[in-house]
């Protein structure tokens, strides 16, 4: 085997290793709510988009539509009980709740890793396009979300119940209240923290030798 085949093997057996350990990790903030979550009686707001958009920085708009995917999946398994919002909107419909729960996430990885790479040809800092991929991340995952969620369950009583906690009865203004109080904080979570570590692993990746 020559020196280019072994060099990509291995390159390609760090990325697999890469995205188990992220996988992992999206796991374990999924299922310790404590972890991965922030809940009040209005809205949930994530941290595992902080992984997610992570990977997509790191290892491309497959690994982020992987690790987005992986997302979705955590987020329906708790619409078993583990969380409110989703015990309610599987009552309604399960399928819209699974569609609701996937296709935002796997969108958002997607679109984060394209994002990167996209700025990332005209960033002469070489720090804005890990700052922005790591805020439109969170952005997009609460804009997907609320408006796949409203657009399948915007009749539903939990999103009528939630309208009235919000004392917003326009459900316009209430998806706007709702991407601003959710998008907003995620973004800023996930701009320090997810730029700090995508950064700073990018260099480290970068050293080793393979």
């Amino acid at each position: 085997m020559s020196k280019s085949s072994v060099a990509a093997s291995r390159q390609k057996l760090l990325k697999l290793v890469q995205i188990a350990l992220l996988t992992a990790i999206i796991a374990i903030m999924a299922f310790i709510p404590s972890i991965g979550y922030i809940r009040t009686p209005l809205f949930e707001i994530t941290l595992i988009v902080v992984p997610v958009s992570l990977g997509a920085v790191l290892l491309g708009p497959s690994a982020g539509l992987f690790l987005g995917t992986v997302f979705g999946l955590t987020s329906f398994i708790q619409c078993f009980g583990m969380s409110q919002l989703g015990v309610a909107l599987m009552s309604v419909n399960p399928i819209f709740t699974f569609i609701v729960c996937m296709i935002p996430r796997m969108l958002m990885g997607w679109l984060t890793g394209l994002i990167f790479k996209a700025v990332q040809k005209i960033d002469k800092t070489k720090f804005i396009s890990y700052l922005t991929a790591n805020i439109a991340g969170p952005l997009l995952n609460t804009i997907l979300f609320t408006s796949t969620l409203f657009l399948l369950f915007s009749n539903a009583p939990v999103i009528a119940d939630l309208r009235a906690s919000s004392g917003t009865a326009n459900i316009f203004t209430f998806a706007v209240w709702f991407v601003s109080a959710n998008g907003l904080i995620e973004a800023a979570i996930s701009a320090v923290v997810g730029t700090a570590i995508s950064k700073a692993l990018a260099v480290a990746l970068k050293k080793i030798k393979i």
